[in-house]
C-alpha cells in the first residue's frame, strides 16, 4: 500500500516586498557600486515580481544594522509563527485532532534554536507526548522535498500514521547589506518567508499524491559540496554560491532521469528556485513552460520560499487538480548540490 501525501497549507509573511522597492534599497546602500547597472537589469529579469517579509524591508533585522543575536533570534520567533499558523490550518483543512497525530517532521535553515520547531510545535499544538519527531535544520531549499520522503517512509513503516510535515523560512534574515557581491545581490530579490504544512498518512484524507517505496529518490551530485552554503559571521546569517554552481538542476538532472527510467511526468511539482532551475528541471523532463505555470507563477509572485517552496506549488496544483492516475514528480534542490525527489500518482 502507498503513503498519501494530502493537500498542503501555506502562510505568506506579512509584508509585501515588491522587487522595484528592493532595487530602490540597494540604490541606496550601494550608490557607487561598480556593477550597480548590471544588478539592477538582474533583478528586473530574475523571474520575481514581489515577495513576502515577516519584517517591513526597512526593520533594522532586515536592510537595517541588526546584530547576528537579534537576526537570528527574530527569525526563528517569526519562523515558529508561521508554522504553527500552518499546522493547525492543515489539521483544520484535513479535520484532525492534534492527538490524531502520530509523528512531525520539520525543516528550518533560517534560525538557529535549541530546541527546534519539532518540539515547540509539539507543546504548542497539544500533539502526544510519545509523538514521532524528526527535525531537519541545514537542508535548506530541499526541506520540504526531504521532509515529504522521511513522512512517507514512515507511514510505510507504521500503519495507521498520519504524520504532520511542517516547513518554514524567514529567508529575509539573509538580506544583509554587508554582502554585496553580485550574487547576494539577486539572493535579494530571489527569497521570501512563508510557512506550509501537511499530512503524510497511510490512507487517504482526500485528493493528493499516492508514493510507493520505489518513488523515492535522494541524491548527492560528487564534488559539490562547496557549490552552496550557508554562513554565519557578526553581522547575521547568510547564503553563499560559487560559479561552480552555476547550471542548477543540469547537474542532478541526469540522475533523475535514470532514476524515472521512463515513468512519465504528468504533473511536475518544481522548487522554484530560479527560473533556470525551474526551465532546466521541465526541460530535462521533456516538458514546457505551460507544464511548470505553477512553479512560475510562485517564483513571480511570491519568490523562492526555500524548504517551503514545493509544497506552496503543491497547493497550487491542488486548485486546479490534475486528471486522476495522472504521475506526479515532486523534485527539490539543496547545498552542497543535492535533489530529494518523489514520484507518485495523483488521486482524486
Amino acid at each position: 500500500m502507498p503513503a498519501y501525501i494530502a493537500r498542503p497549507t501555506t502562510v505568506l509573511a506579512g509584508h509585501k516586498v515588491t522587487t522595484d522597492e528592493i532595487a530602490d534599497d540597494i540604490r541606496t546602500h550601494h550608490p557607487n557600486h561598480p556593477r550597480l547597472g548590471a544588478i539592477l537589469r538582474v533583478l528586473a529579469n530574475c523571474g520575481v515580481s514581489s515577495r513576502y517579509f515577516t519584517q517591513p524591508l526597512t526593520a533594522d533585522t532586515i536592510s537595517g544594522t541588526a546584530p547576528v543575536a537579534e537576526r537570528t533570534t527574530k527569525a526563528f520567533t517569526d519562523g515558529l509563527a508561521m508554522a504553527e499558523q500552518a499546522a493547525r490550518a492543515t489539521l483544520r483543512r484535513h479535520h484532525l485532532q492534534p492527538t490524531d497525530i502520530t509523528g512531525i517532521i520539520t525543516t528550518h535553515a533560517t534560525g538557529w534554536a535549541v530546541p527546534n520547531l519539532d518540539i515547540h510545535l509539539t507543546a504548542r499544538l497539544g500533539l502526544g507526548s510519545t509523538v514521532r519527531r524528526t527535525a531537519m535544520t541545514t537542508v535548506a531549499c530541499a526541506g520540504g522535498a526531504h521532509a515529504l520522503i522521511r513522512a512517507v517512509e514512515q507511514a510505510l513503516l507504521h500503519p495507521g500514521s498520519r504524520i504532520l510535515v511542517v516547513a518554514a523560512e524567514v529567508l529575509s534574515t539573509a538580506y544583509n547589506h554587508a554582502d554585496d557581491n553580485i550574487e547576494h545581490m539577486i539572493y535579494k530579490a530571489l527569497f521570501g518567508d512563508s510557512g506550509a504544512a501537511t499530512i503524510v498518512s497511510s490512507d487517504p484524507l482526500g485528493p493528493g499524491v499516492a508514493v510507493d517505496v520505489d518513488g523515492l529518490f535522494e541524491y548527492t551530485l560528487p564534488g559539490s559540496l562547496h557549490f552552496y552554503a550557508g554562513r554565519i559571521d557578526s553581522t547575521g546569517m547568510h547564503f553563499d554560491s560559487t560559479k561552480a554552481a552555476t547550471g542548477g538542476a543540469t547537474h542532478v538532472m541526469p540522475a533523475v532521469v535514470d532514476w524515472l527510467g521512463g515513468r512519465p511526468v504528468d504533473v511536475p511539482v518544481i522548487h522554484p528556485g530560479s527560473k533556470p532551475i525551474i526551465m532546466d528541471t521541465a526541460t530535462a523532463l521533456g516538458l514546457g513552460e505551460d507544464d511548470a505555470l505553477h512553479s512560475l507563477d510562485t517564483l513571480n509572485e511570491e519568490g523562492n520560499l526555500g524548504g517551503v517552496s514545493v509544497l506552496r506549488v503543491l497547493e497550487r496544483t491542488h486548485a486546479q487538480p490534475p486528471a486522476d492516475g495522472a504521475q506526479a514528480l515532486v523534485v527539490a534542490y539543496g547545498p552542497g548540490f543535492s535533489v530529494s525527489a518523489l514520484h507518485g500518482i495523483w488521486t482524486n
